[in-house]
């Protein structure tokens, strides 16, 4: 499968993968139960954050998703409940819903809506604790990059001074 990410995949091969992924239906989800999902999150989001910011989200979501699951194979089974077994590595990555998770959980955080937050982040939690499986700990990742996402979100101009105030004195340059 061409937008098909696993695990077991070389990291270059998943990185050029995971755009395309967003596309591929979910291995327990109908194809239009995925599209239409996919499109009501991709419509609200891009009315409230805008087309890029909306891009950038979905996408930092599902890699981060990607990216830590590699983390957890690397880490073996036995590494305190975190690790995963190397047959873990060949299964379909989750595709869409972490993106969708992603960005439902970003504009909670951004617009401050408890009830949208806690039906995301809550039922992804719940799926990974009644079924245990491989897209409960990417769809948790996806939570928790959106959260990061959101709480980071207007402090660019903030870090940039920060940044500018601190080299500033290694740097020993005058005001």
């Amino acid at each position: 499968m061409l937008g098909g990410v696993q695990g077991d995949l070389p990291l270059w091969v998943a990185l050029l993968r995971t755009p395309v992924s967003l596309y591929v239906p979910a291995l327990d989800l109908p194809v239009w139960g995925g599209i239409a999902q996919l499109f009501l999150a991709f419509a609200l989001a891009e009315l409230t954050l805008g087309r890029a910011r909306t891009l950038a989200v979905a996408y930092a979501a599902t890699l981060a998703g990607t990216l830590t699951v590699r983390l957890m194979l690397a880490a073996g089974p036995d590494a305190w409940g975190f690790g995963l077994p190397p047959e873990a590595g060949q299964v379909l990555d989750t595709g869409p819903s972490a993106a969708v998770v992603g960005l439902f959980t970003y504009l909670a955080v951004l617009r401050r809506a408890p009830v949208l937050f806690t039906l995301t982040g809550g039922s992804m939690l719940v799926e990974s604790v009644v079924r245990p499986n491989l897209a409960g700990r990417e769809h948790l990742i996806a939570v928790a990059a959106a959260v990061v996402l959101g709480l980071l979100h207007g402090q660019g101009v903030r870090l940039r001074r920060l940044l500018r105030e601190w080299l500033r004195v290694r740097l020993h340059v005058p005001r």
